[in-house]
Order: C-alpha cells, then structure tokens, then sequence
C-alpha cells in the first residue's frame, strides 16, 4: 500500500508516517519509482507507535521497546538493557502520576454533576 492508504488505514497523515521513517520506527520499502511501500503489517505498528507516543513515551525510547511487539495481541520477550528498562520504569512512574491527576479530576466532576443536576455517576 502507498503511504496515503496506509495514513488512512491509522488515521494519520503521510507527513507523520514520513517522521516514523526519519525515527527509524518505521522502514517501508521503495519502489524503482522512489515511492515508499507499506506492507499491511504496518497498520498495527502504526497504530502500537500512535499509542505510545499518546501517552507521552518518546520516540527514542519506542525505538528501543518497539521490537517487543510483534503485533496488535503478542508480546515477544526480548532482553533490554539496563538503561531501557529504566527509561521505561521512570516512564511509567510518570504516567502512574498522571492517572492520579485524572482520577482527581473525574472525581471532581462527579462531585459538580451530583451537585448541580443530581446526577450519580
């Protein structure tokens, strides 16, 4: 598939799915043209990079953790560094924080709907 389609297919744009390949994340191959070629198999990894960086990973580091996923429903084992895996530890604690603020904040807004409308969520 072009990358048109394959922006469609993610609900991405050619120009992000171009900065995945300036990344290294993504490799399509080229055509005698010079046009990229993306396998259908790429839809998921777009798709797995998408939500990484959605919640706040780095490109850098999906790099390094994105081979442990094969596809949408397997992980693979693979043996990371000690450096990845604190990378991944601190992210992780990053996004433990801001579950905490949006557990908050949903809290909150339960409170005003009960308040205002006597609705109970």
């Amino acid at each position: 598939m072009r990358i048109g389609e394959l922006a469609a297919a993610t609900g991405s744009t050619p120009r992000l799915l171009r900065y995945y390949e300036e990344q290294r994340l993504l490799r399509p191959t080229r055509c005698p043209n010079g046009y990229r070629e993306y396998g259908d198999h790429l839809v998921a990894k777009v798709q797995r990079i998408r939500e990484l960086i959605a919640v706040g990973m780095p490109t850098a580091l999906i790099l390094q953790v994105l081979p442990c996923f094969e596809d949408d429903d397997k992980i693979y084992q693979v043996t990371p560094s000690a450096e990845v895996l604190e990378r991944l530890l601190e992210h992780r604690e990053r996004l433990d924080a801001k579950l905490g603020c949006i557990q908050e904040s949903r809290d909150a807004i339960d409170v005003y709907l009960h308040r205002v409308g006597g609705i109970v969520v």
